[in-house]
């Protein structure tokens, strides 16, 4: 990316972006959790490519075949896409004084970056998104815009690309929300280091390893000690790179890696030490937040009898008792749960330091905060179903809205945010 010559904002500008699209990511991943599937949605597609050569339904070809399970596929349409165009508009208004977003977004699956799409649904905005890649310069001419967000999220693969926009952005002519810098900070490996010593959190120490060091440890060459001070098992690993528990276990013993290997593919590994944080009644309980602007959201809570939480799932669909308890955990939050960990959620913001960021964490039996993941690229959505959680709807409007005040600040606005 060559950062020597920022480029001209231009007000007119939309020669170069195509129509928007009638599809859009938050209505396909809208479809794909109710269950109703995106297959039909894809021949469209791509008999729309065919006749038009459209590279926004290329890109959103692209989208529904990651929805269903056709990562290489998605990637190969999607790549064929950016090389036609790498500027989309996503979201067109016709109001004079609609807010102007311009996203940079990296290439890749659906994990790479921030899925803003889901939260901006209900606001009258215009969207630009501008894919960027390391070592790729900018156009000469991009739209002017209000706001600036980078949603590229935190892996090995985005590494240099944050570095090479950390630099660029550093004199961006517009507000800028979530610095790269601060986002580079976040790998698993980094954010323990930054909120080990946090006043009421815990957050396990872990470690980077390779696929050698674990068959060493499946062979009893070394010792959990010898990977990372003070670890023993139980461990947690789970392979670089992975999301949404793919490839997530708990080791109970050097005989179990083994076996573990035989299923990963993997050359690199995290590791840390197995925290138990069930509550008195043996369940365990995962709440997802976001800090918007250094508030924190409640997004859900999770209860269950296994310590790997996954949201939603069988046990909080069957049993109401445990909605129940999330609907007053949401409805409390602000007077219990972030009061009672105020200090702790206020340190993490300051040390994390962006302006939109999630984290998934429990609490444990002493009362600390325990983080299990800090990023920038935390699924938030309401796509629930109403019929089950009815109470979540209004809370994460709420969430909706501080995301849309927080671009509004940014751009300098402080008149109420607009809803459609």
């Amino acid at each position: 990316m060559d950062n020597s010559e920022l480029p001209l904002l231009d007000p007119a500008f939309t020669a170069h972006v195509s129509d928007v699209s009638g599809t859009g990511l938050s209505s396909l991943w809208s479809k794909a959790f109710s269950g109703h599937g995106v297959a039909a949605l894809g021949e469209a597609l791509i008999e729309r490519v065919r006749q038009r050569g459209d590279p926004h339904a290329l890109l959103d070809l692209s989208n529904v075949l990651q929805l269903e399970f056709q990562r290489d596929t998605a990637l190969k349409a999607q790549a064929m896409a950016l090389n036609e165009q790498r500027l989309y508009r996503v979201a067109e208004s016709w109001s004079a004084d609609a807010l102007h977003l311009l996203v940079l977004k990296a290439a890749g699956d659906l994990m790479c970056n921030t899925p803003f799409e889901l939260l901006l649904d209900d606001y009258d905005l215009i969207v630009d998104v501008l894919y960027v890649d390391a070592g790729l310069p900018l156009p000469a001419v991009l739209p002017d815009h209000d706001v600036l967000w980078v949603v590229v999220a935190e892996s090995d693969a985005n590494r240099v690309l944050l570095e090479e926009l950390g630099t660029l952005l550093a004199h961006w002519p517009r507000p800028v929300l979530n610095q790269p810098a601060l986002i580079a900070r976040l790998s698993r490996d980094v954010s323990c280091m930054t909120l080990s010593d946090a006043p009421g959190v815990m957050m396990p120490k872990t470690v980077r390893v390779s696929r050698i060091a674990l068959e060493q440890l499946a062979a009893g060459v070394v010792l959990p000690t010898a990977l990372l001070a003070g670890m023993q098992f139980p461990l947690i690993a789970r392979p670089v790179g992975s999301h949404a528990g793919s490839g997530l276990v708990k080791i109970e013993c050097a005989e179990h890696v083994n076996s573990y290997l035989e299923e990963q593919s993997a050359a690199t590994f995290f590791l840390s030490p197995f925290i138990d944080y069930a509550s008195k009644d043996g369940l365990f309980r995962k709440f997802r937040l976001v800090l918007i602007d250094g508030k924190p959201y409640l997004c859900h809570m999770g209860i269950s009898e296994h310590w790997m939480v996954h949201y939603p799932y069988e046990e909080m669909i069957a049993q109401a008792s445990r909605r129940a308890e999330e609907a007053s955990v949401m409805t409390l939050f602000e007077r219990d749960f972030a009061q009672r960990h105020a200090l702790a959620l206020g340190t993490i913001q300051q040390r994390i330091g962006l302006d939109y960021w999630g984290l998934d964490c429990a609490e444990t039996p002493d009362g600390r905060l325990l983080i299990f993941e800090v990023t920038s690229a935390m699924l938030i959505h309401r796509m629930d179903p109403t019929d089950v959680f009815a109470y979540k709807a209004g809370h994460m409007t709420q969430v909706f809205a501080a995301c849309y005040r927080l671009l509004e600040l940014a751009a300098g606005r402080l008149h109420t945010a607009r809803r459609i």
